[in-house]
């Protein structure tokens, strides 16, 4: 029986991998094969270079952080199988976990699954997601290559008007491109975008193909309302059109938040079910940063050691 079960994403997994591993229990690892179409190290394998991480003032490459962090993880013994977890059960403990042609018992589980960004599916998405598309505004749009640059955003609630405010720091203009015709956020995030001479707003209007030549050269939009087509000369476009967060595997064991991300409690990984533990993009609608996902695994690694070490659960 394993004592701790972590179910991938990363840097999460790493992290509590780390901390559980130096208190000796020995984890077992599942980084997900190509889950929901991104390799093993998540989202950050869509970005370039990461420059908000602490002690990297040059900036690091995602590969190089995500390969650093794994061999830490194996270092102090943890064991990483590049698989993907089909289903749990958590009826009963032990737990299952049930793995392509394995069934494991464990007497906790962290999941960490993080949650997928969502996509229109417009011509040229799949050519330029990652090389002109992008969907974490903190993550990426203070990188050198997206400054100065006329940047459409697709919008979706608050998000959308918030990450449009951070881009004018860097971008040379943005367009927020909007379905209906009325923006539907807070009032005070309303006020700062209509005051801010970077921003235009687009209404009632969609983008319906992604052109190119050599690179991104612009969106073929329409007005949903008239019909007409046109060309929006832009170089990068952002999705701000939600994430959803990957539980399906859970099949409705844990609480889940109106949002679908799973529910813990207030300062703590614990989700509803004791022993099981939830944190970073699965369980944050709001962040959504490689290093808070450091951090709250931190905190899981931790109270996953304290219950399996400390608190009487399985004989």
């Amino acid at each position: 029986m394993e004592n701790v079960v972590i179910i991938w994403s990363w840097p999460a997994w790493r992290t509590a991998a780390i901390y559980t591993g130096r208190a000796l229990l020995q984890p077992l690892m599942f980084e997900w094969f190509m889950a929901w179409g991104l390799p093993a190290g998540w989202q950050l394998t869509t970005t370039t270079d990461i420059e908000n991480f602490p002690w990297f003032p040059d900036g690091i490459g995602w590969f190089e952080l995500v390969n650093r962090m794994r061999q830490q993880a194996i270092k102090f013994g943890a064991r990483i199988e590049t698989k993907t977890v089909d289903r749990v059960d958590l009826s009963s403990k032990p737990f299952k976990v049930f793995v392509w042609d394995q069934i494991i018992e464990t007497k906790s589980i962290i999941v960490t699954t993080w949650a997928t960004p969502k996509r229109l599916g417009i011509p040229g998405e799949v050519r330029f997601w990652k090389r002109g598309i992008s969907c974490c505004a903190v993550c990426d749009w203070g990188l050198p290559i997206f400054r100065d640059k006329h940047i459409v955003v697709i919008w979706w609630w608050n998000v959308a008007m918030e990450d449009s405010l951070y881009m004018t720091k860097f971008a040379s203009k943005v367009t927020i491109l909007v379905r209906r015709d009325v923006l539907r956020c807070s009032k005070v995030i309303h006020e700062r975008v209509l005051q801010e001479p970077k921003i235009e707003i687009m209404y009632n209007t969609e983008a319906k193909k992604v052109l190119w030549e050599d690179s991104m050269t612009g969106l073929e939009i329409i007005n949903n309302k008239t019909n007409e087509t046109s060309v929006l000369e832009c170089q990068w476009l952002f999705y701000a059109i939600w994430h959803t967060p990957n539980t399906e595997f859970l099949d409705w064991q844990l609480e889940l938040l109106e949002s679908g991300h799973i529910k813990t409690k207030p300062g703590s990984t614990e989700t509803s079910v004791p022993w099981v533990f939830a944190a970073w993009d699965v369980q944050d609608p709001e962040f959504r940063q490689a290093i808070t996902s450091a951090g709250t695994w931190a905190m899981a690694g931790l109270q996953a050691e304290k219950y399996v070490n400390w608190i009487p659960n399985i004989s």
